[in-house]
């Protein structure tokens, strides 16, 4: 990718070297003190080398804003999300490595794989040897690896705010008061919003002092007396856009201040993802908006739910909404070809009702336009030369496959997430290249001309903002592991009857012609019975099973072979199965 930035960088750096050896010939100078040292011989001689550096890095700002939970037919609700996709570039096959928060975010950070981070679930299990969340991300030299640490290197100011890694808390001290968590390398700006702002009131966020130690911060619940604006100060999401703002506004070019390094913001919201357990009195719903956008009380098809009315947002917006699963049972494969039907897996109670499901869909809408009001503001701060990225960590069934609420599966209401991207030469219109969540930190270090390291499992896109139709990934894999839930589940989505925990492991592979899913029946962690799903696109969801009749076929067979070379990859090899 070279885009204008990138040419001026190289004039610039031309330029230095051109005034540092010419300073060379010139010989030694003597620097002179006095009136006579106001002359421009008695300038020490890396000054002005230094100084044009200082002023010419062309390296355009970064931002990242993930969002969720986020499912796809909510992109259409939001007015400035949708402005965006106009403007910039809407990748129609990006996908998630795992529909689960903590191993997905981690797959973000490192651009690799679960099976490279080892963070596969949203809580540690093993305290000894943990498989999730904040402890395993630590534990297996994922902090390391994130990508921010490598823009720090190349030059950039980095900053975070939001939602971090799953188990990121404070803790209690020995004398009953909240302990920061530890400081994480590679931010030089660090506002985390600690589990308390699933609830949308009531939490903690950190900061960084003088000194550079994490401190908290506190967000009390506004009393029920106060008004909706004063209540929604201390909404998640609106205490998330204030600490983007003010990133933005210290770090951005200023007639003031031109000589500033480029930055790199994530700005990780906690919504559209459902609450926790407590909730604002007398706000009894599983996906609490901010105030300004509620349902008024005895309308609930009414409050704000952006581009369409609340009440025109029906259940037929979920694309396969309430499909039979008789035809969506696993199959054995024995020698010779031979197949079998597998135990089917989806065996929980459907317990989620047509109006539980509306009422949800609507709520989910109007959570994600303080998301929205939040990307105007933060597009209108950072101007037009910064690149903004729109995703989400993973989707969200809501009703869908008979799952209930929630994610986890491999299908495409849960691995298939919005990605649109404006800035800088980034050419309007969509893009029909497969692209992963590993693939975005190495498209950030390649933005920033920074080394991408050997370990990434992903691949840089940027070359497709400006290159529309450059051959790019035709394929996304996908890996989750089973496992029973521990105190501190976020995911297991009570409100919507979620089902995370009857997922089994799988590995899996999607293509323009079908998925195809591996899954591991034994949940003991100890054996393998492994049985596959597969399904065409001729319908856009994932309507019956096919792999009995089609296991055979061409784009079966290519998409077995892919994916029996996929299990346990190494990087290199990881990249090159997607092409």
């Amino acid at each position: 990718m070279k885009p204008r930035w990138s040419a001026l960088l190289g004039v610039a750096l031309l330029a230095v070297a051109a005034l540092v050896v010419g300073l060379l010939v010139a010989g030694p100078r003597t620097v002179v003190a006095g009136p006579a040292a106001a002359g421009p011989s008695a300038a020490p001689v890396a000054e002005p080398a230094a100084e044009l550096a200082a002023t010419t890095d062309e390296r355009p700002d970064m931002i990242l804003i993930l969002m969720d939970d986020f499912s796809l037919e909510l992109l259409r609700t939001m007015p400035e999300a949708t402005k965006m996709a106009a403007e910039g570039a809407t990748y129609q096959n990006s996908f998630v490595i795992d529909s689960l928060c903590c191993p997905s975010r981690a797959a973000l950070l490192t651009g690799q794989t679960p099976h490279h981070t080892k963070v596969l679930t949203n809580t540690q299990n093993d305290p000894e040897h943990p498989v999730g969340g904040w402890s395993a991300f630590q534990r297996y030299g994922n902090v390391e690896k994130q990508f921010s640490i490598g823009l720090q290197e190349a030059g950039y100011t980095t900053g975070f705010v939001g939602k971090y890694i799953n188990a990121y808390e404070a803790t209690l001290g020995s004398d009953g008061k909240r302990v920061p968590p530890p400081k994480v390398p590679g931010w030089d700006s660090w506002n985390a919003l600690l589990g308390g702002a699933y609830g949308g009131w009531g939490y903690q966020s950190t900061f960084l002092d003088g000194n550079g130690a994490v401190q908290l911060r506190n967000h009390p619940r506004p009393p029920t007396s106060a008004g909706p604006a004063v209540k929604d100060a201390g909404y998640a999401t609106n205490v998330t856009r204030d600490y983007a703002l003010a990133f933005i506004k210290k770090h951005r070019v200023t007639e003031q201040r031109e000589d500033r390094k480029p930055y790199f913001l994530e700005i990780a919201a906690y919504g559209p993802h459902s609450r926790l357990g407590h909730h604002y009195p007398g706000l009894d719903t599983w996906f609490p908006p901010a105030f300004a956008d509620q349902a008024p009380a005895g309308n609930p098809a009414g409050g704000n739910c952006g581009r369409f009315e609340c009440a025109d947002l029906t259940l037929k917006d979920l694309v396969g909404y309430g499909d039979d699963r008789w035809d969506n049972a696993p199959t054995y494969l024995g020698r010779g070809g031979r197949t079998s039907q597998a135990p089917a897996w989806r065996t929980n109670k459907v317990s989620l009702s047509d109006e539980t499901a509306l009422s949800q869909y609507r709520d989910r809408a109007r959570m994600v336009q303080s998301i929205d009001r939040m990307i105007t503001e933060v597009r209108e701060a950072a101007g037009e030369d910064a690149y903004i990225v729109l995703t989400s960590d993973n989707g969200f069934h809501l009703g869908q496959h008979q799952l209930n609420g929630g994610k986890g599966a491999p299908y495409d209401s849960d691995t298939r997430v919005p990605l649109v991207v404006v800035g800088p030469d980034v050419v309007p219109g969509t893009r029909s290249q497969f692209v992963n969540n590993i693939d975005l930190a190495p498209t950030f270090l390649d933005i920033a001309d920074a080394r991408t390291p050997a370990y990434v499992s992903g691949s840089s896109f940027a070359d497709t903002l400006s290159r529309p139709r450059l051959p790019g990934g035709r394929y996304a894999f996908f890996e989750h592991t089973y496992a029973k839930s521990h105190p501190g589940e976020v995911d297991l989505d009570k409100g919507s009857g979620g089902t995370i925990d009857i997922i089994p492991s799988y590995i899996a592979v999607r293509g323009s012609q079908g998925l195809l899913v591996r899954f591991d029946l034994d949940k003991s962690w100890r054996g393998t019975d492994y049985a596959y799903e597969l399904y065409r696109y001729d319908r856009p969801w994932e309507d019956r099973n096919v792999f009995a009749e089609d296991h055979a076929k061409p784009y079966a067979r290519d998409l077995m072979r892919r994916l029996n070379a996929y299990e346990g990859c190494a990087p290199a090899v990881c990249r090159a199965l997607t092409r």
